[in-house]
């Protein structure tokens, strides 16, 4: 149980009486469902009995009646008695159809079976009595009656008899189930609800006990630790939630005590290290006031060098106007030239066009030399008659020829044109190339001096940040200066706090073996930082320092003055949070 928490704990014995209760639930409804089925078969037996009680009175009556029929004399006993006989008889058989209906009992079914066979045999002697009685004498009926009536009568009587003994020893059979039965369900309801509170009893007990002497070892262990002691160790003696929160006591104590040590440990240290950190701020507020000298002199050297590259940049700029001048002039150039191209292409196809026509003439002036030479051959054969055509023909001829000789003279002179025009076309195409690469090369020209301007621009804003940043690294430097005086002076004051703090852990109590480690510790810090010395601050001598440069508008600004530390008004506050720890 202790290894259970507690929540498992209460689970547990809730889920205990719960299962008890609910086995108190089953076994009641268990019984309750026995004693109603024994209550029905109570019931059926008790109507049985009715039943048979009922038959058994048909019997006697009608018994009586056949008796009161035999010993009478006459037929009107007979007459007086046929219809009620008959009556009862039919109440009879249904008495007999309601009892076999409802009969469960083999045994008892078994009986009613008998019953019936007695009933059959009675029946047929009381009608032959009833036939006898009209037509023998009295003596001979009496006779009968005594010798077979009565008897069959009587073992009618005695096995409807039987039948009405069992159905009463079934009743009380049942009646005693029933009172057995509401017996049992008491009893076996007490024992469990006796037992469910004895169960409750147990784990309350138990719990609350356990809970009790968890709660008040909590309660001292916490109020121990609260007053310092962290001598005593922390036992756990079980894993539940009162375990749990012996556990987190314990580990409290053993950080407490581990956080006790360190500081003790770490307040020399820190004592030793003040003292440390005070000579070496020394160092380096002289290395910073030298720093800070340096930092003005480049301030100056960049502002200079920043003037030189704008006045670079503004060239550049001057150069890229003059490039991109060259280069529209160029581009026009260009495009001339391409024009003077186009003319002469136009040229150079007009003086084409010009030789076909020259040889289109050419083709006339033969053809007509031909017709004018066939045209004199016709006026020789005509003779005297054709002879002024022959002298036309002839002229006509002569001026043919003077029309070729002139084509062939100006298709010399247009084939001689058209081949300088080639000539001059094939150059003008060299003459645009040329122009071409010019404007190309001058294009990319005009895109480097416009990178270099581009360059020549981001390199005077570099400058110009470089300047601004060396400036507030300057100021910067001027403020650390002023830090530096105010870590020395915090540096004091820590010293003083370790101090303070040594006496404030001074309180709590340690484990003896935790307390002789930390002495043992403390013993050898010093010994250790011992060594350690403070830098001697090496201040640069007047003469080796350049001297700045002198720019107008430019001078340094004065660093802030030193503010108190903030380490001197915490010291108290810290002290108050320890002691009240």
């Amino acid at each position: 149980m202790k290894n259970l928490k507690i929540s498992s704990q209460l689970n547990l014995g809730f889920t205990l009486v719960i299962a008890i209760l609910l086995l108190l639930s089953a076994a009641t409804a268990w019984r309750v469902e026995m004693i109603s089925q024994a209550t029905v078969r109570m019931e059926r037996s008790a109507e049985l009995l009715k039943i048979a009680s009922a038959w058994q009175g048909d019997v006697r009556q009608n018994s009586a009646r056949s008796l009161a029929v035999a010993y009478s004399d006459g037929t009107a006993m007979l007459d007086f008695f046929k219809e009620s006989m008959a009556a009862t008889t039919r109440e009879t058989n249904a008495k007999q159809s309601a009892f076999f209906e409802k009969v469960r009992n083999p045994q008892s079914k078994q009986l009613a079976d008998k019953v019936v066979d007695v009933r059959k045999v009675w029946l047929s002697t009381r009608d032959e009595v009833n036939q006898m009685k009209a037509s023998v004498d009295n003596q001979t009926i009496q006779a009968f009656v005594q010798n077979r009536f009565i008897p069959a009568t009587n073992a009618y009587v005695d096995a409807i008899q039987v039948l009405v003994d069992a159905e009463v020893s079934n009743v009380s059979t049942a009646e005693a189930e029933v009172k057995a039965m509401f017996l049992q369900l008491y009893q076996v309801g007490a024992a469990l609800v006796v037992l469910a509170i004895a169960i409750a009893v147990f784990i309350s007990r138990r719990l609350s006990r356990g809970i009790a002497s968890g709660i008040d070892n909590a309660r001292a262990t916490a109020q121990r630790i609260g007053a310092g002691d962290l001598s005593q160790e922390v036992h756990i003696t079980s894993s539940d939630e009162i375990g749990q929160l012996m556990a987190a006591l314990r580990d409290m104590q053993n950080n407490l005590s581990g956080v006790v040590r360190t500081v003790r440990q770490g307040s020399d240290s820190v004592a030793t290290a003040s003292s440390e950190i005070a000579q070496g701020n020394l160092d380096l507020s002289a290395r910073t006031e030298s720093q800070a000298s340096a930092l003005e002199e480049t301030a100056a050297s960049m502002e200079q060098l920043g003037s030189t590259v704008k006045q670079n940049a503004d060239n550049t700029r001057q150069a890229n106007q003059l490039a991109q001048s060259a280069s529209s002039v160029a581009v026009q150039g260009g495009q001339v030239v391409a024009q003077v191209v186009d003319t002469m292409k136009g040229i150079s196809q007009s003086s084409t066009k010009i030789a076909d026509i020259i040889s289109v003439i050419d083709g006339i002036a033969f053809q007509t030399n031909i017709l004018a030479l066939n045209a004199a051959v016709e006026a020789a054969r005509a003779g005297e008659q054709g002879r002024g055509f022959a002298v036309v023909a002839g002229e006509v001829r002569t001026l043919a020829g003077r029309s070729a000789e002139a084509a062939k003279e100006i298709k010399e002179l247009i084939t001689a044109s058209v081949q300088r025009v080639e000539q001059g076309t094939a150059l003008v195409d060299q003459a645009g190339s040329t122009m071409n690469e010019v404007v190309s090369s001058i294009r990319r020209v005009t895109d480097i001096m416009g990178e270099i301007s581009a360059a020549s621009s981001e390199q005077s804003a570099g400058v110009i940040q470089v300047g601004d940043a060396v400036t507030q690294m300057d100021h910067a430097t001027q403020q650390n200066a002023a830090l530096v005086e105010e870590m020395s002076a915090a540096a004091n004051s820590l010293h003083g706090q370790a101090q303070d703090l040594v006496q404030a852990v001074a309180v709590f109590k340690l484990h003896p073996s935790e307390a002789q480690a930390t002495k043992a510790s403390a013993t050898t810090t010093p010994s250790t930082a011992a060594p350690r010395s403070a830098p001697q601050a090496r201040k640069p001598a007047p003469s080796a320092r350049p001297a700045p440069f002198k720019i107008e508008g430019s001078s340094p600004t004065a660093p802030p003055a030193p503010a108190k530390p903030a380490a001197l008004t915490k010291t108290a506050d810290a002290t108050d949070k320890w002691e009240s720890f």
